[in-house]
């Protein structure tokens, strides 16, 4: 690492691994790199440099014409230079000393900026990369291609706007052997979460062949997320999968092409199958964690995977430049404050909002259309679209992943981005105007017109004390990463319906009965269920990764995750879920909670869910996740809930299981001590408690003025609630939506003595400081 000046960030840092870390299971390709002093005598021949220094000093970068002229004209002369006889006798010995007499050897001759990878830069995908590279002449040709790429548009730009001198900034090439990847897979990782900096993550995306379709945001990739303390401990750690679409690949071309790589589409079969199996995802995260630890800070790696002996490479390892030096203590969020109509869906890129209007743009020559606040729409951006990337309040494109070069740049400016939307080009029109929206997880959110939002700041530097936890209520794993930065004793509340919701969408009975569904239906799941064994297994899967996700996200914090309580006419909104629901006259008093469980016709549907928890808990470790039982009716049902819990691995004190009821219903505040007797503590649901007590519908918007939590009727549950707990000794917290609405009932929940209030991300702050403010004497 310490010839960064001589050989850049990119070829120092491989040099670094191959010398440190090969016994340490790093496994990286081998190769030579030009220096910087070989690219300074080749500038200084025949005044080629002053030239270059003149045409620079009297550019305009803002003037996106002329900086094109401008810049092909400096790549014509540095292309039309020869080489220096040193350097010429040079490439050609360490060639062939590395071809070692194999004539038909190919090679990645690639860029490596003296100024690259630093930790307060990123030049990603500024200089050029040639793959396939065979033969000395192709590769001396292509060392001159890369010496001119120094001076594309992009990397012009990038240089003024950062304040680097062009003067200072030297380029090596790096010739590397090719890693067979073009009949494999290959991709990028970080050794953190990209859009909100979680540091015990490795976030690896990956896609079929060679890896500058990742690179360059050409295609929607697989998705992973790696628990590093969980890989540690030798366990599954694999918490999340999203499978990308992988529309196209690159590969080598075909001998005697007047091109080293040809672009292909991926056979529908391998588009529905994720690129790399659950052992690769977590090797490459074992080599990521190794980078690491070396290099002492989170780190942005190239992978690759070759298909003829099957092994794992490292082709690039640099220092991360966003979300590692983002202040930790100031909590920006951005709210949306109306709703509106989605146009679009894709990869969010950050967690700001924006909107204007819309520019389509179809090719890098129509930049100058885009003016400031925009919204750019286009098919792919890549970092020859820097200069105007920063005049956008958003981009949306149609192809990419969330570790593509356009990505990184998005999030290096601070401008929200969805990437992969497929189809954003042909729905939002030239002028539309449209609202960007990262806020809201993943899955960032094209709306029709302008949605009002805020931005809210909190500095959480020197939070105040105050008597009680605050835990949150979280269902969205989506935002877990992001919400566990809040200051927090963990999770009171993970609907599990959300996550059934968000990330499967298909009734538990249509995966079960799979084989018998009607055609339409059937067509409809096998669809959804692709990359995973069966559709039980998707189902399972998906619920593990959802919980997981919270429970690593607040480990080693309780995650109070709550069984399903959907209604019978929300599992109806679920793909297949007529077939299997009742029509019911008032599902909200109906076949939903503890009942549900315990009847003959869901009980299938219930043990996938103890299946998935039973996973998390005992496979993965993470024993921070608790049970919560909703809407238990009678004391009958609370035993024989807990007893079916019991049957299918999740019994009560086992591996120190909490199993914690759903205090919710009148029967349950004024018969507390019984059903105290079965559960390990309550947690208090105020938004049906309330309308339970006061007999009234809180969907009706006629009495809706009347439902409020802090009614005397209310409190006094709440209070012989909370009195039996304290008695028993036993758990008590509340997660319904009173507290986060009313903090002043939340400060009366404080002097009743209750254990914790859970409550909604957005109303962590705000409560904790009128708390604070109100201490009781």
């Amino acid at each position: 690492m310490h010839d960064v000046d001589r050989v850049g960030g990119k070829n120092s840092s491989l040099g670094e691994m191959i010398s440190n870390l090969a016994n340490a299971g790093v496994t990286v390709p081998g190769g030579f790199a030009t220096t910087s002093h070989a690219y300074r005598e080749f500038l200084a021949k025949d005044g080629l440099k002053d030239r270059i220094d003149e045409a620079l000093d009297a550019l305009d970068v803002n003037d996106v014409n002329e900086l094109a002229r401008v810049g092909a004209q400096i790549r014509q002369w540095v292309t039309d230079m020869p080489f220096p006889a040193q350097l010429e006798e040079a490439l050609e010995t360490a060639y062939d000393q590395l071809r070692n007499g194999n004539d038909k050897l190919a090679v990645a001759v690639r860029s490596s900026a003296t100024a690259e990878d630093l930790p307060d830069a990123s030049f990603a995908g500024q200089q050029e990369t040639f793959l396939n590279v065979v033969g000395l002449e192709q590769v001396k040709h292509s060392v001159k291609e890369v010496f001119a790429s120094l001076f594309n548009d992009r990397a012009i730009s990038y240089r003024v706007h950062h304040g680097f001198d062009h003067k200072l900034v030297a380029l090596s090439a790096g010739i590397q052997k090719m890693v067979r990847s073009e009949t494999a897979a290959s991709g990028v990782m970080f050794t953190l979460d990209t859009e909100s900096g979680f540091r015990d993550v490795v976030f690896v995306t990956g896609s079929y062949g060679l890896g500058e379709t990742v690179v360059q945001g050409a295609v929607n990739p697989d998705e992973f997320y790696v628990h590093k303390p969980t890989l540690e401990a030798g366990r599954p750690a694999v918490l999340r999968r999203n499978l990308g679409s992988k529309a196209i690949k690159m590969v080598y071309a075909a001998p005697g092409s007047d091109h080293f790589v040809d672009t292909v589409k991926v056979e529908q079969e391998e588009r529905g199958k994720f690129c790399i199996t659950d052992e690769e995802v977590s090797e490459l995260a074992k080599q990521a964690m190794i980078i690491e630890r070396h290099y002492k800070r989170p780190m942005d790696i190239e992978w690759a995977k070759d298909g003829d002996d099957g092994k794992i490479y490292i082709v690039q390892a640099r220092p991360e430049t966003v979300k590692s030096r983002a202040s930790a203590n100031v909590m920006e969020r951005y709210l949306l404050k109306e709703q509106g109509k989605v146009l679009v869906e894709g990869r969010s890129i950050g967690h700001k909002i924006g909107s204007g209007p819309v520019k389509v743009i179809t090719s890098v020559n129509e930049m100058d259309r885009v003016e400031a606040g925009d919204v750019l729409v286009t098919d792919m951006t890549d970092p020859d679209w820097e200069p105007v990337m920063k005049r956008a309040s958003a981009i949306v494109t149609d192809r990419g992943g969330r570790t593509c070069h356009a990505a990184i740049i998005a999030r290096e400016l601070g401008i929200p981005a969805v990437v992969g939307c497929g189809d954003a080009t042909e729905i939002l029109k030239e002028g539309q105007h449209v609202t960007v929206s990262c806020a809201e997880g993943d899955t960032g959110m094209i709306y029709e017109g302008s949605l009002d939002f805020e931005l809210r700041e909190n500095t959480i530097d020197s939070m105040p004390s105050i008597p009680f936890k605050i835990m949150m209520n979280v269902g969205n794993p989506d935002r877990a990463f992001d919400f566990q930065a809040l200051p927090n004793e963990g999770v009171g509340l993970a609907r599990l319906e959300f996550i059934i919701n968000r990330m499967i969408g298909v009734h538990p009975k249509a995966l079960l009965n799979f084989d018998s569904l009607p055609r339409d239906i059937h067509q409809t799941v096998e669809k959804r269920i692709s990359g995973y064994n069966s559709p039980v297994d998707f189902y399972v899967d998906k619920l593990v990764e959802g919980i997981s996700t919270l429970a690593a996200a607040f480990a080693p914090k309780k995650v109070i995750v709550r069984l399903s309580d959907f209604k019978s006419n929300e599992y109806a909104n679920l793909i297949g879920g007529t077939l299997y629901e009742p029509d019911e006259e008032n599902p909200m008093l109906g076949f939903r909670g503890a009942s549900r469980y315990i009847s003959e016709n869901f009980r299938d549907c219930f043990e996938l869910e103890c299946r998935a928890l039973k996973k998390v808990r005992e496979e993965m470790g993470f024993t921070n996740v608790e049970i919560m039982v909703p809407f238990v009716r009678t004391v009958g049902e609370a035993q024989q809930v807990v007893e079916l819990l019991a049957q299918n691995g999740l019994s009560r004190g086992e591996n120190g299981l909490r199993v914690i009821m759903m205090c919710e219903l009148p029967a349950n505040a004024l018969l507390a001590d019984q059903f105290l007797e079965h559960f390990d503590g309550f947690s208090i649901g105020s938004n049906d408690l309330t309308q339970l007590t006061l007999g009234l519908d809180r969907d009706s918007g006629i009495v809706a003025h009347l439902f409020d939590e802090r009614n005397d009727a209310v409190k006094a549950l709440l209070s012989n609630a909370i009195v039996a707990c304290r008695k028993a000794g036993k758990y008590v917290g509340i997660c319904g939506q009173g507290p986060s609405d009313h903090p002043d009932l939340a400060k009366w929940l404080m002097e009743q003595g209750i254990d914790t209030v859970s409550l909604n991300p957005d109303s962590v702050l705000d409560t904790w400081f009128f708390l604070a403010d109100e201490k009781i004497d």
